[in-house]
């Protein structure tokens, strides 16, 4: 993959890139998709030097998912509805936008959560570690950081903890802080606080390490997500930034992911 800035647009052989494209189940998806390969080609994702991913944020963070073993930059292309992590779609001159785009570097987060029958569960998050009541009962949190009991008890429906990508997602409507990329932080953000009811969240240091244990976790059933992946009958979870796993998205220039967070807190 050449993705030099320099490279003259007329020369084309230098500017080819091994695409492969993957996409959303929505029509206009798959629409996109078969134009697409028929003008670029496709290969394998194995074999590839991008991943072109086509829909809406999801299909970014599938695509994004899958490149947790060999880290290749996903470029995604909006065919979906919000299209927050995307770029604009253009059938046109898309070698060009791969080369001269702009990258964006995010770390995951690590999920261990361990079930009320003891069995542990790790997953990887790139937006957000969020756990949620499954009944009416509120849930019923102790909260630690790096090793020190910061809050005995909160009551609510569910808490987070969600990376600077992330923190325009759920996070946001929940009322959590938007973070630049690069800030080094996470965003701790309670869903409806019930005890106590003014607790808005906490900024903490991106390597912190977060646990939650449930309280009464058969009487207060909690479960727990990292993005869509969902453990139900949680006992205590553990989160911290894996820095192994960096991924890479692709940004044409003008509209990287740092720009589109700073416009989000002017944006009403």
């Amino acid at each position: 993959m050449t993705l030099d800035q320099s490279a003259a647009p007329s020369d084309m052989d230098a500017m080819k890139i091994s695409i492969a494209f993957s996409a959303s189940r929505r029509p206009e998806a798959q629409e996109a998709l078969q134009r697409l390969t028929k003008k670029y080609g496709q290969v394998s994702e194995e074999n590839a030097e991008v991943i072109v991913a086509l829909g809406g944020d999801g299909a970014m963070l599938d695509a994004m998912r899958r490149r947790f073993g060999d880290k290749k930059p996903v470029y995604g292309m909006n065919r979906g509805t919000v299209g927050f992590l995307m770029n604009d779609f253009d059938e046109e001159d898309l070698y060009q936008r791969i080369n001269k785009a702009e990258k964006a570097t995010v770390m995951p987060l690590r999920m261990a959560a361990t079930d009320i029958h003891g069995e542990l569960h790790e997953c990887l998050a790139i937006n957000e570690i969020s756990l949620f009541r499954q009944t009416a009962q509120s849930a019923k949190l102790r909260i630690r950081v790096d090793s020190r009991e910061r809050m005995s008890e909160l009551t609510c429906d569910g808490i987070m903890v969600a990376t600077p990508a992330g923190s325009t997602a759920y996070n946001l409507s929940a009322h959590g802080p938007i973070l630049p990329i690069g800030a080094n932080l996470l965003a701790l953000t309670p869903v409806s606080a019930f005890r106590p009811r003014r607790w808005r969240g906490a900024l903490l240091r991106h390597d912190a390490k977060v646990e939650f244990d449930i309280v009464e976790p058969e009487r207060r059933p909690v479960a727990a997500g990292a993005d869509n992946q969902e453990v139900r009958d949680i006992a205590h979870v553990r989160v911290m930034e894996d820095r192994s796993k960096p991924l890479t998205m692709l940004f044409d220039p003008g509209h990287a992911l740092d720009e589109r967070v700073l416009r989000e807190q002017f944006s009403f």
